[in-house]
């Protein structure tokens, strides 16, 4: 089932930034490149829990801001000789809007 929420503009975010969203199924980072491509994952690094959202934005990937860790904003893996992943969110951009798509997550407490 599709559930697409909208969560704000394209222009909220800063080129190479992100913002932290709270939702039902919990925190999500989104993120925007240099060639304005909107991403959207898990706000936790799989590493140690670190915000993604505080994290260098470089190509399409995110350095965890407290370990280094890299993850890609395309698939939500982990690049490099670590492991792991987080789960990728479904965007759709309308009129400079960004939406989310929520419908295939469950519903998590927002801390």
């Amino acid at each position: 089932m599709t559930t697409f929420i909208k969560v704000g503009k394209v222009s909220d975010i800063p080129v190479l930034g992100a913002r932290c969203v709270k939702t039902p199924a919990g925190t999500i980072g989104v993120f925007r490149t240099a060639d304005d491509q909107i991403f959207a994952i898990e706000n936790r690094c799989p590493h140690k829990g670190g915000p993604l959202s505080e994290g260098i934005v470089h190509g399409t990937s995110v350095t965890c801001p407290l370990h280094n860790t890299v993850v890609s904003l395309t698939t939500g893996l982990v690049e490099g000789p670590d492991g792991g992943g987080v789960v990728t969110i479904p965007v759709e951009v309308v009129d400079g809007e960004i939406h989310l798509d929520l419908g295939r997550l469950p519903v998590r407490e927002v801390a």
